[in-house]
C-alpha cells in the first residue's frame, strides 16, 4: 500500500475504566497503528485536573487533541498534517447528551490554499431512539459547513466523522452483522434502548441514524469499501461481539466521509481488541496522502 492517511474511530469502555494502566496499554495500541487522526469516545475525566489525563493521552500517541464539551469525545491529529482552522463548540446546537468534538481541519500537504475538511468525533445517545434520531439530524450539518472565498460564493466542505452510533446499519450489505431480533435481546431495557415503534405499532431495530446520514449524502465508508470493486467484505466486520445481554454481533461504531473523499479512499478494517481494552473494537480507514492532497487542491478554498 502507498503512503496513507490512517483514520482511527474508537469508543475506549469509561476512558480505560479509570484504569490508568489499561488507559496507556490502549493508547499504546492506537499509536502502534500509526493514526494520523483519531476519533475517541466516553473521554470521562479527562479534563479533569487541568486536563491532565487528556494531556497524558497525548503524549502517549505522540498527537494533538481537541477535548471536547463535557470530555465526551474528542478528536486527536497528526500536527505535521493536520491544523485546525475553527471549532463548532459553540454550533452544536441544543439536542446533544453527549456533545460531539467538532473541528474544521486543513490537511497540510495539499497546501495553505486547498480545502478543508469538517472532522467530527461523536457518540449518539444510549437509551432513545428518538434522541439519536435528532442527533444524527444534527449531525448532518457538519456536511452542509461552508467557508467564505474572496470572490465568490461561499464554498461548502468536505466532512468525515465518526462514532458510537448506539444503533444498527440498514441492512443490504453483503457481510453486515444481520439486525438483531428484539426478542432475542435478553436484556428488556436494552430492547427499548436499541429500537423504536413504527407507525404500524411494530417496534424495529434501530436503524434510522444510518438512514438519515446517508441521506444527507454522508457515506459509511465501510459499506462503500465492503461493495467497491477493489474492496473487502471484512470492511463490516463486528466493532461490538455478541454476549447474552445485548444480543448478537453488530457494527455499532462507523465512519462516514462526504463524497468527494471516497476516490481517495484505500482502505477500512476492524482492528479487534481484547474486551480489557474495551467493549467496543477499532475501525480503522486509510486514505491515499497523493489523492487526498489532489482532491483537496481541486477545491481550493483560500484563506480570506
Amino acid at each position: 500500500m502507498s503512503s496513507t492517511v490512517t483514520v482511527v474511530c474508537w469508543n475506549q469502555e469509561n476512558n480505560g475504566k479509570g484504569d490508568p494502566a489499561r488507559r496507556r496499554a490502549s493508547h499504546e495500541k492506537l499509536k502502534s497503528l500509526g493514526a494520523d487522526v483519531v476519533f475517541r469516545q466516553e473521554m470521562w475525566d479527562a479534563g479533569a485536573h487541568g486536563k491532565q489525563i487528556f494531556s497524558g493521552l497525548e503524549e502517549i500517541l505522540g498527537l494533538r487533541g481537541e477535548l471536547g464539551p463535557k470530555s465526551c469525545t474528542a478528536l486527536f491529529f497528526n500536527p505535521d498534517k493536520f491544523a485546525v482552522v475553527r471549532d463548532w463548540d459553540e454550533g452544536l446546537g441544543p439536542a446533544w447528551v453527549l456533545p460531539p468534538t467538532a473541528r474544521t481541519m486543513r490537511y497540510l500537504p495539499a497546501g495553505r490554499d486547498s480545502q478543508p475538511i469538517v472532522m467530527v468525533s461523536y457518540h449518539l445517545a444510549y437509551g432513545s431512539s428518538s434522541q439519536r434520531l435528532t442527533e444524527s439530524e444534527w449531525l448532518t450539518t457538519f456536511a452542509d459547513k461552508s467557508v467564505p472565498t474572496p470572490d465568490g460564493p461561499p464554498a461548502k466542505l468536505a466532512a468525515l466523522i465518526g462514532g458510537d452510533n448506539n444503533s444498527y446499519p440498514v441492512p443490504g450489505t453483503p457481510g453486515d452483522p444481520a439486525l438483531p431480533a428484539l426478542e432475542k435481546i435478553k436484556d428488556r431495557p436494552h430492547r427499548l434502548h436499541r429500537s423504536y415503534l413504527g407507525p404500524d405499532g411494530i417496534r424495529r431495530m434501530d436503524d434510522r441514524p444510518d438512514d438519515v446520514l446517508r441521506t444527507a449524502g454522508l457515506e459509511d465508508v465501510a459499506r462503500y469499501w465492503a461493495t467497491a470493486p477493489q474492496g473487502s467484505v471484512t470492511a463490516v466486520a463486528r466493532t461490538v461481539n455478541a454476549c447474552d445481554t445485548y444480543g448478537p454481533d453488530s457494527r455499532i461504531d462507523r465512519v462516514y466521509a462526504t463524497p468527494q473523499l471516497l476516490p481517495a479512499l484505500r482502505d477500512v478494517d476492524v482492528i479487534e481488541v481484547d474486551e480489557d481494552m474495551s467493549d467496543h473494537h477499532i475501525v480503522r480507514v486509510r486514505f491515499d496522502t497523493d489523492a487526498l492532497a489532489d482532491i483537496l487542491r481541486a477545491a481550493a478554498v483560500p484563506l480570506t
